[in-house]
């Protein structure tokens, strides 16, 4: 794998975290300023009306930011809609209950739209990483396919592996040394110390773990895994790993029938 996709990677985390700084703010200030533009009509305009503008303004922050800022909105509008905008102003009280309604559905409005908004950014993340395991499996299968080096080719699954399993580090061992550690076997299930582990819930046993780099049943070494601790990790990324794992399986086969062959020849 190609340094400039990690490096695309951490500029965009980059630059959402400091989108999300920017919402955040904006989900503080802008319902105050709504509401201060409000002032001068609030004899005349209808509280009804103001509620929708401010609901309008949640779901704008709802759908740019995350969920902390789309709560940060729904507080700041109900504060600044209950301070300006209802008897008696320039005070946090209200007197009328119509106006206690119109506050409370303000409310009750905004978080039904933050939980909108973030069920979609879930989906949108879950299509996204789908979209990356496409990439990296078909990057893998070309170099392979191709006879790019070997050596290539295990740098490629090491880094596909710490990035799909969200590892702390990764390496290799052509011929594994030591006591088994808790596996990762061809359907994504992970393996410790006879058991299924609840991956998905706890993420991959540590302190170290592996996944076989197998080829039409043979063994050709073994991928040690350092896991990020009680980080969760989904089916769909643990059978994208033994995938890879696989296709540099593939190529060290192709590498050592290469030898061999060679070998072969330089005796006849």
């Amino acid at each position: 794998m190609s340094t400039s996709p990690r490096r695309r990677d951490t500029v965009r985390r980059e630059l959402h975290e400091r989108r999300l700084v920017v919402v955040g703010a904006a989900a503080l200030v802008v319902p105050y300023g709504f509401a201060l533009v409000l002032v001068p009509f609030r004899g005349t305009f209808a509280n009804a009306a103001a509620a929708l503008t401010f609901v309008a303004v949640i779901t704008s922050i709802a759908i740019l930011g995350n969920r902390v800022s789309g709560v940060l909105a729904i507080a700041s509008s109900a504060i600044w809609f209950d301070f300006y905008l209802t008897r008696p102003y320039d005070l946090l009280t209200i007197s009328h209950r119509p106006d206690f309604e119109t506050t409370i559905c303000i409310v009750v409005v905004g978080l039904c739209v933050n939980e909108l908004a973030a069920a979609n950014r879930r989906s949108h993340q879950k299509a996204s990483q789908g979209s990356d395991y496409v990439r990296i499996m078909h990057e893998a299968a070309v170099m392979v396919s191709q006879d790019f080096a070997v050596e290539q080719v295990m740098e490629f699954a090491r880094r596909g592996l710490r990035e799909v399993l969200q590892l702390r580090d990764c390496t290799f061992e052509p011929v594994p040394s030591g006591l088994p550690y808790a596996r990762i076997i061809a359907n994504g299930t992970v393996v410790h110390v006879g058991l299924q582990w609840p991956t998905k819930e706890l993420g991959i046993p540590g302190p170290q773990a592996e996944v076989l780099a197998q080829w039409r049943g043979e063994t050709l070494g073994r991928f040690v895994l350092t896991p990020t601790p009680g980080q969760p990790v989904s089916i769909d990324r643990r059978v994208v790993a033994v995938s890879l794992a696989t296709l540099a399986a593939g190529a060290l086969a192709s590498e050592q029938r290469s030898v061999n062959h060679s070998g072969s020849n330089d005796d006849t």
